[in-house]
């Protein structure tokens, strides 16, 4: 039986034999990372190789210390006798499939990927391959998402409506990737600026270095003490609700931007007053037209839904098996927000 050219280790996934991981959860000589979410780029490698866009948000995750080489898209990288290459996944800015060709059998890993238009990133590539790894995140036919258009524009009504009532609108989304679409679809409405939680911040800045055109923003951190946050629009990662941050605001009400606001029990779980359905995961329909599209005849599925999954590909004829990794386990609270 022919070795699995990229299978699970101690370290992470490794490809024996180019002797690197891609994204690895520990520590390794050569890490080749899909994107920058926590849970997928951590701390400690030797090298760090990664597609070139995401290079300035990686080194804020990583450090100033820590050595990151940029690639260009569809640039061939090898390890020995293994070719890399790095292939748009439409996830965050600089988000990638790894493509890693072997003799004659190529395996994509997909990392987290969506195939809806965003202002953001670069649209996701479909890359043709033997075996495809994939995200289970949302793989239950229930998760199917709206036009984002109409989304952002409920977002927008939203504020608008709580603004007239002389009440802050706080919006929690993920710090990475998320608040920065929103910011870039509302840009489409609006000129008034947004305001953003600390730990937003820098990351805003990163997507504005690249060219991405967003909505204007002011960090609560530097308003004073006295701001009048009663008209605002507030973007904040889900870890801030309920701590003392939020007493910056008075009688703010609370929205959650997620793909798990497709289920209205989530909302209610969580407390807010609004869920709005914005994810940056592929849906169940593209999951199931972007395994078809890339022609794998094996589909290997990583954390969320795989078992449920790999269940639905075997009635349907594909070869299918769930692949362990720690994905999804490296944002804490954070986690979900960033789906």
């Amino acid at each position: 039986m022919t070795e699995p050219l990229i299978q699970p280790a101690e370290r992470g996934l490794l490809c024996p034999p180019g002797g690197f991981h891609i994204d690895p959860w520990r520590p390794v000589d050569q890490a080749v990372i899909t994107h920058a979410h926590a849970d997928h780029a951590r701390p400690g490698s030797r090298v760090y190789w990664a597609a070139a866009p995401a290079v300035p948000l990686l080194q804020r995750r990583l450090g100033a210390d820590a050595d990151i080489r940029g690639v260009g898209w569809g640039e061939p990288l090898d390890f020995g006798p293994v070719r890399v290459s790095f292939h748009p996944a439409g996830h965050i800015l600089g988000s990638a499939q790894i493509r890693v060709a072997h003799g004659d059998r190529v395996w994509v890993a997909s990392g987290d990927y969506k195939r809806g238009a965003d202002p953001t990133c670069e649209p996701f590539e479909v890359v043709p391959c033997d075996t495809f790894i994939t995200e289970a995140t949302f793989a239950l036919p229930v998760y199917r998402w709206p036009p984002v258009a109409s989304e952002v524009a409920r977002i927008h009504a939203w504020w608008q409506e709580n603004a007239a009532a002389g009440r802050t609108s706080v919006l929690f989304c993920y710090a990475l990737g998320k608040a920065q679409r929103v910011l870039a679809e509302l840009a489409a409405l609006t000129d008034e600026p947004a305001y953003l939680h600390g730990a937003m911040v820098p990351l805003t800045e990163a997507y504005r270095e690249a060219g991405v055109r967003l909505l204007e923003t002011r960090a609560v951190s530097a308003a004073p003490r006295d701001e009048d946050f009663s008209r605002a629009l507030v973007l904040a990662p889900p870890s801030a609700g309920g701590s003392t941050w939020m007493r910056r605001f008075r009688r703010p009400l609370t929205g959650f931007a997620s793909g798990w606001m497709r289920i209205r029990g989530n909302r209610r779980r969580r407390g807010h007053d609004r869920g709005f359905v914005l994810s940056d995961h592929v849906d169940w329909p593209d999951l199931l037209a972007t395994i078809r599209d890339t022609g794998a005849r094996e589909v290997l599925t990583t954390h969320g839904r795989a078992d449920e999954l790999v269940r639905y590909l075997r009635e349907h004829g594909l070869a299918a098996r769930p692949l362990a990794t720690l994905y999804g386990e490296g944002e804490g609270e954070d986690d979900e927000a960033a789906a």
